[in-house]
């Protein structure tokens, strides 16, 4: 029998359109004769919706977004689970293709859990750990992984002590600085800062986008990323180096201009290898990861290695570095994207063993 797919896709975030490209490019690499696919789209004002089933994969991203046949799910948004002719969907995995807040930092885990359904992906705890740069941070240090220097702040310390949060970023770091909204990815909201104004501007900017704001100390390094995949026992890509055309890989190096250069496998000593696959994997297993995860590391010109980041949901859309890091492992698009669905469901078998009563 054919596996029923869920693709949960768009969502109530600044990531909304990166989503929409990442759900075009898995239709492409499911296979229709394995899967049969129901298309679930959270419009940008939270509105959820489905579509018919999927019988081939989107050609265009406005075909994932639906017409006047979409059924709207404004009364009871777990009405996703009934099929085109009114009976119950048994799912057999749901696949949240969410970016950002609203879907990638465990609030659709969280329904997911509830409704008792196998998802792709991180959990609830590392989803929400990881969205949080802050929290993310502060579980890296638990975990004894070397990070540069930063400082954070909320919205209301802001606009009550302005003066003294400027003054501590100048005393705690050195410019240039980075400025960044704590619960967002894909580059959206961050600026690079070389002096006060131009910190006071990114700041400003950045809490557009979240009450909380993380500044790190700049630093000259190398941008080198590794994918993890599995669940308790992760594997480890071959690293992969960004060089960005601009000042910094931004929102539109990322998915608009092609400013970007990736070199994969990035030429790295056979120790600095060893340390990323090493950091990726600690980083991973401290926030309990499952299914997916790409590592974003800083490689000095004298090999000191810092870890950046996590992103819990990478992108998938063509140019987007995890598929194309384990594309140069030996996992091509297709068989990653199965290999997913299985993790998926090897997690949720697995939790359906616990005991909720005692004997």
């Amino acid at each position: 029998m054919k596996k029923r797919i869920g693709l949960l896709y768009g969502g109530k975030s600044a990531e909304h359109e990166v989503s929409l490209s990442t759900a075009c490019a898995v239709t492409g690499a499911l296979n229709f004769e394995e899967y049969e696919v129901y298309p679930i789209f959270i419009t940008l004002d939270g509105e959820w919706r489905r579509g018919k089933r999927l019988v081939k994969p989107a050609s265009t991203i406005e075909e994932l977004q639906f017409g006047d046949d979409a059924i709207i799910l404004e009364n009871n948004i777990t009405n996703f689970l009934i099929d085109d002719n009114g009976k119950a969907v048994q799912f057999d995995v749901i696949f949240p293709l969410l970016h950002g807040t609203n879907g990638e930092d465990g609030t659709v885990q969280g329904l997911l859990e509830v409704l008792n359904l196998p998802y792709v992906g991180n959990g609830v705890l590392a989803s929400s750990a990881g969205m949080d740069k802050v929290i993310m941070k502060q579980l890296f240090e638990i975990a004894g992984l070397p990070q540069v220097p930063y400082m954070y702040f909320i919205r209301s310390e802001w606009a009550n002590e302005q003066e003294a949060i400027l003054a501590r970023c100048e005393k705690t770091l050195t410019w240039p600085m980075f400025v960044k909204p704590a619960n967002l990815g894909s580059s959206v909201g961050i600026s690079k800062a070389s002096n006060r104004e131009e910190l006071t501007k990114a700041i400003e900017v950045a809490l557009q986008f979240d009450r909380k704001i993380v500044v790190e100390q700049g630093i000259v390094a190398r941008e080198i990323e590794l994918g993890v995949l599995g669940n308790d026992f992760p594997e480890v890509s071959v690293p992969g180096e960004i060089k960005p055309m601009t000042d910094f890989y931004d929102y539109d190096s990322k998915y608009k201009d092609g400013s970007t250069v990736l070199i994969i496998p990035a030429e790295l000593s056979t120790e600095v290898v060893a340390d990323l696959t090493d950091y990726a994997k600690r980083a991973f297993k401290i926030l309990d990861g499952s299914g997916l995860v790409r590592a974003d590391f800083f490689v000095t010109a004298n090999n000191e290695v810092y870890i950046n980041e996590v992103n819990t949901m990478p992108g998938f859309t063509p140019v987007s570095m995890y598929p194309l890091l384990w594309q140069h492992t030996n996992v091509n698009y297709p068989e990653l994207i199965n290999r997913l669905i299985e993790l998926a469901i090897e997690r949720y078998e697995g939790k359906q063993q616990l005991h909720y009563k005692k004997d």
